[in-house]
């Protein structure tokens, strides 16, 4: 694996997805390299979660994702090792594009709230900073 590159905070932001209704209800869409800036590599969701559950807690070396609450809402807070950004995901049309070396928290969740996350690698351990202490030294050494 390369070394990881420098957090990009301001990289991270909201992506409105397609959306397509008629009487029978809505439909969204995600399409790799069009509406996210990778290929589609692997698809996991987050569910039956109750409001004082956090996950995350973790950051990536090279993985990318998009983050999109399905159902219900949840809240994430991202960091780059210096400053920090908070956001409430709540519509099933809406992502949040989450870069490597970015340290991600997420709590909140209203009840049934279901996480959809699209990454751009496989399920890869070596890819994860579970620590926190390592995940900064990682970054000041970028």
């Amino acid at each position: 694996m390369t070394a990881p590159a420098r957090p990009a905070l301001d990289a991270c932001h909201l992506i409105d997805l397609p959306r397509v209704s008629d009487a029978r209800g809505a439909l969204s869409f995600v399409e790799g390299q069009r509406h996210v800036p990778f290929d589609i590599a692997r698809v996991y969701y987050l569910y039956d979660l109750g409001p004082a559950v956090t996950r995350g807690a973790h950051g990536h070396k090279a993985l990318e994702q998009l983050i999109i609450a399905v159902a219900g809402r949840f809240e994430i807070t991202l960091s780059d090792g210096q400053q920090s950004r908070r956001f409430e995901l709540s519509r099933p049309d809406q992502g949040l594009y989450v870069g490597p070396m970015i340290w991600r928290d997420l709590g909140g969740f209203s009840e049934g709230a279901v996480c959809l996350v699209l990454a751009s690698l496989p399920y890869d351990e070596a890819d994860y900073f579970r620590d926190h202490a390592a995940y900064l030294e990682a970054v000041s050494a970028s």
